[in-house]
C-alpha cells in the first residue's frame, strides 16, 4: 500500500510541473506517462480516469499549501481567514490553470481534515456556530477559488510577461456603453487588489451575517 501511495504522489508531481506548459485541457495522461519513461496503461493501474488523477494532484496541492501555511495569525478570525485565503490564492497561481484543477476534486487522504479542524475550532472560539463557521470557512474558499478561476482564464499564463484580456478591443466594442467600458480595468487589471478588495468586503459580510447570528 505504502509503494502504491508513493507511486500515485509521483504522478501528481509529475502531472503538475506538465501543467504549466500544456494547462488542464492538453494534460493527458499520455503526455504523463512519457514524462515518466512509461506506457499510458501503466498509469491505469493507480488511476482509473482523468478525473481520478485530478484528485490525486488536488490533494498534493493541498499537502503543499498545509506546508506553507506556518504560524496562524494570533489577532483575530478575521486576520487568521485572511491569511489563509492569500495562502490558498498564491498556491492555486503558481500553476496554470491550477483553481480548476483543484475545485470540484476529492481528496484522497485526510490530510485537509487536520487544518480544517484547527480554522473551525478558531471561528468557533470566535463566537461562530459550528454551522456559522462552516458556512464562513465556504464562503470565503469559495471567493477566492471563483476569483483565481477567472484571474487565470482572462490574465496572462504564469510562462508569459504580457497578455490576457484585451482592453482595448473589449472598450471599442463597449463604446456605446460607458460604464460596462469603464468597468474593465477594475475588473480585468490590478488582480492583487482586486482580489483584497473583494476579499475584504467578503470578511465584512461573514462578520455581519454569520457571527454571533442567532440560529446561524
Amino acid at each position: 500500500m505504502a509503494t502504491t501511495r508513493l507511486d500515485r504522489v509521483r504522478v501528481a508531481r509529475v502531472a503538475l510541473d506538465l501543467l504549466n506548459e500544456t494547462g488542464l485541457d492538453g494534460l493527458t495522461l499520455r503526455a504523463i506517462a512519457k514524462e515518466l519513461d512509461v506506457k499510458a496503461p501503466a498509469l491505469y493501474w493507480h488511476f482509473k480516469d482523468k478525473q481520478a488523477l485530478l484528485d490525486e494532484m488536488a490533494t498534493e496541492m493541498l499537502r503543499r499549501m498545509t506546508a506553507d501555511l506556518g504560524d496562524i495569525p494570533d489577532d483575530g478570525w478575521e486576520a487568521a481567514l485572511t491569511s489563509a485565503m492569500r495562502t490558498l490564492r498564491r498556491h492555486l497561481l503558481r500553476y496554470r490553470d491550477g483553481a480548476k484543477v483543484y475545485s470540484g476534486t476529492r481528496f484522497t487522504d485526510t490530510s485537509y481534515a487536520a487544518p480544517m479542524e484547527d480554522w473551525l475550532r478558531r471561528l468557533t472560539s470566535a463566537g461562530f456556530t459550528p454551522g456559522a463557521a462552516a458556512r464562513a470557512w465556504l464562503t470565503a474558499y469559495s471567493y477566492t477559488i471563483g476569483h483565481v478561476i477567472e484571474e487565470q482564464a482572462m490574465g496572462p499564463r504564469p510562462d508569459e510577461d504580457e497578455g490576457g484580456y484585451d482592453l482595448a478591443a473589449r472598450a471599442e466594442r463597449l463604446k456605446d456603453f460607458p460604464l460596462a467600458a469603464a468597468a474593465g480595468d477594475e475588473l480585468f487589471r490590478s488582480y492583487d487588489q482586486g482580489f483584497e478588495a473583494g476579499l475584504a468586503a467578503v470578511m465584512a459580510g461573514i462578520g455581519a451575517t454569520l457571527r454571533g447570528a442567532p440560529g446561524a
